[in-house]
C-alpha cells in the first residue's frame, strides 16, 4: 500500500508518495487520489521515507542540500527511466539543454521525446528536470510553472535572463 504526507514548505505544497520500496512522487498540488483512498490503494500518512524526503528537500530549499540519498522508484517507461536517471547526473548548480539530455541517452535526435520524459516525471526536484532548459538558454516547460522553476534554479545560484523566459 502507497503512503502520501503533505507538507507545507517555502515553495508551497508538497506532497510526498511513497510505495514501500522508495519514492514514487512529489507533487506540487494537491493529488487527486480518492479513488485509490476509497480502494485501499493509498492512505495518507507518514512514514520515516516520506519524512526523510521531506527534511532533505527543506535543506535543499535552505541551501544546505546538494544532492539527495534516497530510494527512488518512478514508474514509466524504459525510455523515460533512462532520461530520469540522466536528469539525475547534471550536477547542482549546472544545466543542460533538452539535445544534451537526448545525447546522453544515445539519441541525439529524440529531443522532443526527452521533453515529453521531462514533463512525465513523477519526481520532480529530487529528479531534477528544473535544470533541462532549451538549446537557446530560454526556460521552457516545468510541471510546476515557470516561476518555480526559475526560483529552483535561483536557489541553485543559476542565474536566469529575464529576457530568455519563455512565458
Amino acid at each position: 500500500m502507497d503512503r502520501l504526507f503533505y507538507y507545507d514548505t517555502k515553495i508551497g505544497r508538497l506532497g510526498i508518495r511513497e510505495d514501500g520500496e522508495g519514492i514514487t512522487h512529489i507533487y506540487f498540488r494537491e493529488a487527486n487520489v480518492d479513488v485509490e483512498i476509497k480502494s485501499n490503494k493509498l492512505v495518507i500518512q507518514e512514514s520515516d521515507l516520506i519524512k526523510k524526503t521531506y527534511i532533505q528537500l527543506k535543506e535543499y530549499m535552505e541551501g544546505q542540500r546538494k544532492q539527495f540519498d534516497l530510494p527512488l522508484n518512478p514508474k514509466g517507461t524504459e525510455f523515460q527511466r533512462k532520461v530520469w536517471n540522466a536528469l539525475t547526473k547534471i550536477p547542482y548548480g549546472e544545466t543542460r539543454s533538452y539535445k544534451d539530455i537526448a545525447v546522453s541517452v544515445g539519441n541525439e535526435k529524440a529531443s522532443r521525446a526527452v521533453g515529453m520524459a521531462n514533463n512525465k516525471n513523477p519526481i520532480p526536484i529530487v529528479i531534477p528536470c528544473h535544470r533541462v532548459v532549451g538549446s537557446n538558454k530560454k526556460l521552457v516547460g516545468y510541471a510546476g510553472g515557470l516561476d518555480l522553476k526559475e526560483k529552483l534554479l535561483s536557489l541553485e545560484g543559476i542565474l536566469v535572463d529575464k529576457n530568455k523566459v519563455n512565458k
